[in-house]
């Protein structure tokens, strides 16, 4: 087995910004702990989303999505226990001052605008309305607080917040209520999630998973090409003049300028993601994705099948092609089934199971990554993890200073572009959450920490480490579990922040990056280990300036 390393930072960039630009873990929240919003007595609710279903003459025609006031009562979370409720429009629209239309129980729709949203409860409530339901000016939704010099509140009906097109569709269904044609009314339900949903379960074993896969195959390979280097030594051959050049196939290594050019270039790429968003847009990056699913699907089919002897004969056997070069039979047979699988993947994305084609073509493609872009010492991971980091914070708070939004959220969400979100992610449905949705996490979770996981097994293996001696178990460790006093580390307590904290998205590098990469940093310094790492990354060998990068 034969290898050589390519020291190319422009070219490491390139291949990876595209995979890596979204690194965020979501799973939308119901609950809202907001501590800024004013609070006192009568107005200090959490923020939560609220089931509104629509029912049009006894039939359910659509439903929408709310969110709850800081005041008013608490509403049922389970939808069977929630009642119907007739719905009528407000008159005046805006609802502040006394409705001239007589209210007996209904739920009242109103416009936002010209007076607070306490103001407005307070007249409905004292006109007899039940619930108030109020039509915001925009598409996104408001949290309705009370004003900072108000009275303590004693409002009696719950108060939703709708967005812009719901009430558009509310007006016209009542339009239809008042020629006699319909009969309209609501629900008004708050479900809450699972603690633990089993989706963020999964996503957490398949991101850990693919990690541990693609360490044990990138060591894997470091060791064969090092044995290979001790079997030319001891045959008397000069291994510091053949290696070099006898070397085939390519690694990119990351260098220092490289990971200072991934964070420039991930966020040029970012910026552009953002401001093309669009369905065309999404579409070239379907194509971009599925390519890459391709050639990462077929090295990872090749090298699992290259296991056995009967397939390893046909990965041996070559023939020309035009073009190609020469092409061995395996891959022949191998590339119609990873291009057919990811052109049936881009035609049926939408389907309800088409994120199983997605997320097995992503893992590929991130196995495949891992194999071909390493780090060769502790200090370019250092580098390349604290630029990420920045990267991460940077655009997914920091942002909103600059572009009104979060630019990673936005991206990460796929807005604008009528699709679920860009196809650079691993995602599971929420099958047992009643909001629905999906967990995901972008692949720059994955891989960037994945770089120096896999850097750490190679070491260990190279200097013969066992697994509890050396770095490989505890970056691991840190990876996937993460802990510090206030329970917020890594992946795992990332998913368990999402369930106590906004909600709309998290960097999970926040957590992965000081925990795997501290962990790695103090374990080595207490080893004696740290100097070695930081510098070379690899065993003393008789030929120091070949280095033992696989292929």
């Amino acid at each position: 087995m034969e290898f050589k390393k390519v020291d190319c930072s422009i070219c490491a960039v390139f291949v990876v910004v595209l995979v890596l630009c979204t690194g965020l873990v979501s799973g939308g929240d119901i609950v809202h702990q907001d501590d800024i919003a004013p609070s006192r007595p009568g107005c200090s609710n959490n923020f939560v989303l609220v089931k509104v279903p629509i029912w049009v003459d006894g039939i359910e025609v659509t439903e929408f999505v709310g969110v709850g006031a800081r005041f008013g009562p608490t509403l049922e979370s389970k939808e069977k226990r929630a009642n119907q409720t007739r719905l009528a429009f407000a008159d005046p629209p805006d609802c502040c001052s006394t409705p001239r239309n007589k209210l007996t129980g209904e739920a009242i729709l109103v416009h936002r605008g010209n007076c607070s949203f306490t103001t407005k409860a307070n007249v409905a409530e004292d006109a007899g309305a039940s619930a108030i339901l109020i039509i915001n000016n925009q598409t996104e939704l408001f949290k309705m607080v009370c004003e900072p010099h108000e009275p303590d509140l004693d409002i009696g009906i719950p108060a939703i917040m709708l967005p812009q097109h719901a009430g558009t569709s509310l007006i016209k269904f009542l339009g239809n209520s008042s020629s006699g044609e319909s009969r309209v009314s609501v629900q008004l339900y708050s479900p809450k999630r699972p603690m633990v949903d089993v989706a963020e379960v999964f996503l957490w074993l398949m991101a850990v998973s693919t990690i541990l896969c693609a360490s044990y195959w990138s060591a894997w390979r470091a060791r064969e090409a090092a044995i290979e280097q001790d079997k030319l030594l001891k045959d008397g051959s000069n291994e510091c003049n053949v290696t070099e050049g006898s070397r085939s196939g390519v690694v990119l290594e990351i260098n220092i300028i490289s990971a200072v050019l991934f964070v420039v270039v991930a966020s040029c790429f970012l910026i552009m993601l953002y401001k093309l968003m669009s369905s065309w847009f999404i579409e070239v990056l379907v194509v971009l994705f599925a390519i890459g699913g391709v050639e990462g699907l077929q090295t990872c089919l090749i090298a699992l099948l290259s296991c056995f002897r009967w397939f390893e004969r046909f990965g041996q056997s070559y023939i020309k092609i035009p073009f190609l070069g020469p092409v061995s039979y395996l891959t022949l047979a191998i590339s119609p089934f990873c291009i057919a699988f990811a052109v049936l993947w881009a035609v049926y994305r939408h389907i309800s199971f088409a994120w199983i084609g997605q997320d097995i073509l992503g893992i590929a493609l991130i196995i495949t990554v891992l194999q071909v872009v390493q780090i060769p010492n502790l200090k370019v991971g250092t580098v390349l993890l604290s630029c990420s980091l920045v990267y991460d914070l940077f655009w997914v708070f920091l942002s909103k200073s600059l572009f009104h939004k979060s630019v990673m959220i936005v991206v990460a969400r796929g807005d604008k572009s009528g699709e679920d979100g860009i196809p650079m992610l691993l995602k599971i449905p929420r099958l047992f959450d009643p909001w629905h949705g999906y967990s995901i996490i972008g692949f720059g979770d994955i891989i960037l920490p994945g770089l120096l996981v896999a850097f750490s097994l190679r070491y260990d293996w190279l200097c013969n480490k066992r697994l509890r001696d050396g770095y490989f178990l505890w970056a691991m460790l840190a990876y996937g579990l993460g802990i510090d006093s206030s329970k917020n580390g890594s992946l795992l307590t990332t998913y368990v922040a999402l369930n106590l904290m906004d909600g709309h998205g998290q960097p999970a590098l926040l957590y992965i990056v000081p925990f795997t990469l501290g962990t790695f940093l103090t374990l080595g310094k207490q080893r004696g280990d740290l100097k070695h790492l930081w510098t070379r990354g690899e065993p003393d060998r008789p030929c120091p300036h070949v280095r033992l990068q696989p292929e």
